[in-house]
């Protein structure tokens, strides 16, 4: 799980590209720390990356959310729960076979993103698996998003707002026991 070396070479690839690339970036991660090679790092424009692997159940997250993925998958293997965390590192292209091919193996699939749930980008991921790989789905994809109210300022709210650690538990949990 190196998503500073991940930023560092999928911006150089956005320098470098030909096309019209869009670098979104949370300054809430600003803070995270983590090795970052030296010198030439590239990451590849729709390559995602298994940040942990797993067999019980796929979980897709970017950006600041895969921590909470990464968080989430260490308290669910205590329980026996074993999850497979993947970021997609970018949405378009986005690489759908990644995620096919993991939903393939788990026969579940939960979508984790910041944001309303409301035409959201998890909608399309959840919309593509349930396309391409509805015979190997065991039960309903889950979301887990913002909730669908103004960002309080109240930081107790903020955090009943945002997607959690226990959000995203209980959204697998929810896939697993259906």
């Amino acid at each position: 799980t190196v998503i500073p070396a991940d930023a560092k070479g999928l911006m150089k690839a956005a320098i470098r590209d030909n096309n019209t690339v869009l670098f979104l970036e949370s300054e809430m991660m600003y803070g995270k720390t983590g090795e970052v090679p030296d010198g030439e790092h590239l990451v590849e424009i729709g390559v995602g990356d298994i940040k942990r692997s797993g067999k019980d159940v796929t979980l897709v997250a970017w950006n600041k959310m895969v921590y909470i993925a990464l968080d989430a998958a260490v308290e669910l293997e205590k329980e026996g729960i074993d999850v497979e965390v993947l970021d997609p590192r970018t949405l378009m292209p986005l690489d759908e076979e990644l995620i096919f091919n993991s939903v393939r193996k788990t026969n579940r699939l939960v979508v984790l993103e910041e944001g309303w749930g409301v035409a959201s980008f998890g909608c399309h991921i959840v919309d593509r698996v349930v396309k391409e790989c509805f015979d190997s789905l065991d039960a309903p994809p889950e979301r887990v998003t913002n909730a669908f109210v103004p960002m309080p300022y109240n930081e107790r709210l903020e955090h009943e707002a945002l997607p959690s650690v226990e959000k995203t538990i209980a959204a697998i949990k929810a896939v697993l026991y259906k």
